[in-house]
């Protein structure tokens, strides 16, 4: 396959980003999209320029690490998937793919496609864990969970903090990755200590992060790569006026 990428290239946050149009050539439907952009820095090292910069870690759809827009789809237009999944056999011949950051306020652009996605680590330090009594483990099936309880929160649990949902909402929201993480641990009987301290802080700390809020518009249920639902919004409503009260 010949492909032209058009690129988002920027050196640092402070500077003026700029598309820059580059042809790819051989490129094997089984490649994966970041593969692809792997031949196209190979050849960018040779040629003795700057490789384009982009975050990659397990490429097996798990750590989140990946993420950028591609013709204005976060992950791009293959639903639950990640960008490392995204396999080239999804594009045509000849196609020409844009290819972009994510943006949000919150996310600012580290270099090219590089974001900073610090405020979802804020977040989560604000109330995203549990109190574990010290001592040996507890015995298997000694506390026990409804079954609706622990398929919801394992639903929950599958977020991967990857950001899609922020780049996808038209508010810039970190809702669903919100209320996702308030809902994982707020289902377990583990989580009910800090329920209501915790969905507190963590809404608090979205909204200090310069996250939008959400109108329900289901663009980033649509992009996430994991399927989360929007109940998870709701639940975390539910918990945060419970709590406020």
């Amino acid at each position: 396959m010949n492909l032209t990428l058009k690129v988002w290239r920027q050196n640092g946050p402070g500077d003026a980003g700029r598309m820059v149009t580059y042809q790819v050539t051989d490129v094997s439907p089984d490649m994966s999209f970041l593969e692809m952009l792997d031949v196209l820095n190979e050849r960018l090292i040779l040629e003795g320029d700057d490789p384009v910069a982009f975050d990659h870690d397990c490429r097996e759809g798990i750590c989140g690490m990946c993420g950028m827009v591609i013709n204005g789809v976060a992950h791009g237009e293959q639903r639950a998937t990640t960008t490392c999944q995204l396999h080239m056999r999804h594009f045509e011949d000849g196609a020409t793919v844009t290819i972009e950051p994510w943006r949000a306020a919150p996310f600012p652009v580290i270099k090219d496609l590089v974001v900073d996605r610090g405020s979802f680590d804020r977040i989560i330090q604000a109330g995203g864990f549990v109190s574990v009594p010290a001592g040996s483990a507890p015995d298997a099936h000694s506390v026990p969970v409804k079954k609706e309880n622990a398929d919801a929160a394992f639903d929950a649990a599958t977020c991967i903090g990857c950001g899609a949902c922020v780049a996808a909402c038209p508010n810039g929201s970190a809702s669903l990755f919100t209320g996702a993480k308030i809902t994982h641990l707020g289902l377990l009987p583990q989580g009910q200590p800090e329920r209501d301290s915790r969905a507190l802080a963590m809404v608090e700390q979205m909204d200090l992060e310069g996250f939008g809020g959400c109108t329900n518009t289901g663009e980033c249920t649509a992009v996430c790569p994991k399927g989360i639902s929007l109940d998870v919004i709701a639940q975390m409503n539910r918990d945060y006026l419970k709590a406020a009260k």
